[in-house]
């Protein structure tokens, strides 16, 4: 009877290896990043956070969640410089999409990837004195829109043990029909991110 159950035992640790082995290259990540996002000369700060589900081992859905601090036009932007007005529109946005992993076994993982979602866009002003500026953004959260929102990336995963590093860049667009923001953005929005993240898998 032991002997038996030893056989079985063993038959299938034969058996379960390699898929364990496969197990490890399809885990589930999550991870938090921050960066920069970049319309013509100038950058602002970027944060958020994504989660990828494996599909195979070489494809991946995602999930991302993160804040645009600063997508105005460049040049209005450098305008107001010369004005005690600060003029702001930033973005909230979540989106989904495939990404394709290269090497999916190795320490050092390029992908790319391809998402849509959308982006809840806010416009606020500053520097028009405490009550003024309360004001004004108080009747600016009317014109908040969400607008649909695409995306383009690539990058590598440098990964040590559970804990990987996730160097990437982001090429995202921003279709907006409202007025103000067209205005402020300086028409249909794209912007460039450059991006560091810190995730784990399991």
């Amino acid at each position: 009877m032991n002997k038996h159950l030893l056989r079985v035992a063993l038959l299938a640790a034969i058996i379960g290896a390699p898929a364990a082995t496969a197990a490890q290259d399809r885990n589930a990540q999550i991870q938090g990043f921050g960066g920069f996002t970049m319309r013509g000369i100038s950058a602002a700060p970027t944060f958020g956070g994504n989660v990828a589900i494996p599909l195979t081992r070489n494809i991946q859905v995602v999930a991302e969640g993160g804040r645009l601090t600063d997508i105005m036009s460049p040049t209005l932007a450098t305008l107001l410089d010369f004005t005690p007005v600060d003029l702001r529109l930033s973005a909230l946005y979540g989106q989904a999409g495939v990404r394709f992993i290269g090497a999916p076994s190795s320490a050092v993982r390029p992908y790319a990837e391809a998402t849509g979602g959308l982006a809840r866009l806010r416009t606020g002003v500053d520097g028009l004195g405490l009550r003024t500026d309360a004001g004004f953004n108080t009747a600016l959260r009317f014109l908040d829109r969400t607008a649909p929102m695409l995306g383009l990336g690539a990058g590598v995963v440098l990964q040590g043990g559970p804990v990987f590093v996730d160097l990437g860049y982001r090429f995202q667009q921003i279709r907006s029909d409202n007025a103000l923001q067209s205005i402020l953005s300086g028409g249909d929005l794209t912007v460039s991110q450059v991006r560091l993240g810190v995730g784990v898998r399991f």
